[in-house]
């Protein structure tokens, strides 16, 4: 397999699991052990980038509202509700790497946080369909997202969309529509910050070695595929449960469990 098509192919991945609660970092690991290769942390975080351009791309009226309505008083404070998310999984997250903690990339973990995963999904849709819809997102939810944010990032295989949207429906976001804006939109600078910040590090140790080609390639390919995905996203989740994710996560969980027995 040529390494173009290979670039391509991480892209689609990308671009396809990013938003979809599945998790891509999970993925784009599996893919590298099928033999697609293995990838910098600068690659794999600027292609996620190239997801949440879609996203941006997607709500940029909604982002537009925010940014000119803050007079209004439900759009400030939702505003400072993202603000907050965000600055709670900036500081966890900054913590954790000074930590160190973060589990080995090896399809393990992944495996166990997949099945993991599946379970909370069904648990977290069976518990906010006994609460009554709500599209209210409150301080509680906001810090909750930002600390999901953070678990996802440290366990490979988690998801951080799914870890965001399930634990906001959990904790009276029952709307799913509601629950999955607001942690699509905390994830626009979460993960602008994240690329920026492995960009900038490897600037400062070099970046000579990094095909900036390939790479460019990789984050055109996973933004259209990421903008499919969300768009056909955002219209499933109006009719329907995430239950098929969360079937997808225990399948092959399940699998790579036994694949690797």
């Amino acid at each position: 397999m040529s390494d173009l098509l290979q670039v391509i192919l991480l892209g689609i991945v990308e671009g396809i699991t990013e938003f979809l609660p599945v998790s891509s970092t999970g993925h784009l690991l599996i893919a590298e052990h099928l033999g697609l290769g293995q990838r910098s942390d600068v690659f794999n975080v600027v292609i996620q980038a190239g997801a949440i351009l879609a996203v941006v791309l997607i709500y940029r009226q909604r982002l537009w509202e925010l940014a000119s309505g803050w007079a209004r008083p439900d759009n400030r404070d939702y505003a400072l509700k993202l603000l907050l998310a965000f600055v709670v999984t900036s500081v966890f997250a900054f913590a954790a790497v000074k930590l160190g903690f973060k589990l080995p990339e090896k399809l393990g973990p992944v495996a166990w946080a997949l099945l993991i995963g599946g379970v909370w999904i069904i648990a977290a849709e069976w518990f906010a369909a006994k609460k009554p819809d709500s599209a209210r997102i409150t301080w509680t939810v906001a810090v909750a997202v930002g600390l999901a944010q953070v678990v996802a990032a440290i366990f490979p295989g988690t998801s951080r969309s799914g870890a965001t949207i399930f634990v906001a429906m959990l904790l009276g976001t029952s709307n799913r529509a509601a629950a999955t804006e607001f942690a699509f939109l905390v994830g626009i600078p979460t993960m602008f910050e994240a690329s920026g910040y492995e960009l900038l590090k490897s600037l400062k140790h070099g970046a000579g070695a990094e095909n900036w080609a390939d790479l460019g390639i990789a984050f055109a390919v996973s933004t259209v595929t990421a903008f499919v995905a969300v768009k056909w996203l955002l219209g499933y989740i109006v009719k329907h449960r995430f239950t098929v994710f969360a079937a997808y996560r225990i399948a092959l969980g399940a699998a790579l469990l036994l694949f690797m027995a």
